[in-house]
């Protein structure tokens, strides 16, 4: 907390020449949209201008920030290699980089997620496999116990990237989840997995992104959640959203609104509108999270 508190003043210096920061411990990140301005060139001016800040910062505060730990990523499916709009740290010139780790999830300049996905399904199976050899040992109660803390986890952790990605990338997390299944009941290869995720019951790695993408939407509806992403969300007719429109349709935003229009379909701005409106209004108007939960899973 101590250390989050000295390092906030960072924030508000990126801030304030005009770029978007995401904080996170000592891993900060800056982000600027080039489509905003007419010159690609002058946006990349502004991002330099805010390393040199970020760099001037770091001196006056005791701390060093090291240029070979420092990547680019360009959000965008017609990549433009120009040298003149590589971003500038201290005199070097910082490349293009194909993909950068952002909380552990690997993100591409197309933010397709082929990469994180693999990483994901190829962890999870390995992890799986130590599963499996403890299954002699371990009464099923313990056995899920140990397998939602090293399997399940990874695929649900922020899962909610996965919404609208092309079925060939869900269905190797599927298959990840329909192994972790079958290890769980001790059912056969061959027998048919639905019986068996409803069984347990899980929902399939497809639902299980829409029900989280709907529940951080109830949240944010309702107070409970991230005021940024409350912010995406607007209303189709009443000027804004109190607990007693808590069973309106959301309005869904057109693609300049949206402003990637790389991943249109698949911004949380986007899908959540589509995932809520297409609930009954009964389930939209639920009193609790835990209620809502329940009648979403169901």
């Amino acid at each position: 907390m101590l250390f989050n508190i000295y390092m906030k003043p960072l924030g508000e210096v990126i801030q304030g020449l005009g770029l978007s920061c995401q904080p996170y411990v000592d891993d900060t990140q800056l982000s600027c949209s080039l489509s905003l301005s007419p010159d690609p060139r002058e946006a990349v001016a502004v991002l330099n201008r805010g390393l040199e800040a970020v760099m001037g910062w770091m001196w006056a505060n005791k701390l060093k920030l090291n240029p070979d730990k420092t990547e680019v990523l360009l959000v965008s499916r017609r990549a433009n290699r120009d040298e003149e709009i590589l971003p500038v740290l201290d005199g070097v010139a910082l490349p293009l980089k194909e993909q950068v780790r952002s909380l552990w999830v690997l993100l591409d300049p197309a933010l397709l997620l082929g990469a994180q996905v693999e990483a994901v399904a190829r962890g999870a199976f390995a992890r799986l496999q130590l599963v499996h050899q403890l299954c002699p040992f371990l009464e099923k109660a313990d056995l899920a116990t140990v397998t939602h803390a090293l399997v399940t986890s990874q695929l649900d952790y922020c899962n909610t990237l996965y919404v609208g990605l092309p079925l060939k990338n869900i269905q190797k997390l599927q298959l990840v989840q329909n192994a972790a299944a079958r290890v769980l009941t001790g059912a056969a290869w061959w027998e048919h997995i639905t019986p068996i995720l409803k069984e347990l019951p899980w929902l399939p790695v497809r639902f299980r992104v829409q029900f989280k993408v709907l529940v951080l939407t109830f949240k944010a509806l309702n107070g409970l959640g991230s005021g940024y992403l409350r912010d995406h969300l607007l209303p189709r007719v009443a000027a804004c959203l109190t607990r007693s429109s808590e069973g309106a349709l959301l309005r869904v935003p057109t693609m300049k609104e949206a402003r990637l229009s790389c991943t249109w379909d698949r911004a949380f701005s986007v899908v959540a509108p589509r995932l809520w409106n297409a609930l009954p209004v009964g389930i939209r108007s639920s009193v609790s999270i835990t209620v809502f939960r329940k009648h979403v899973k169901s």
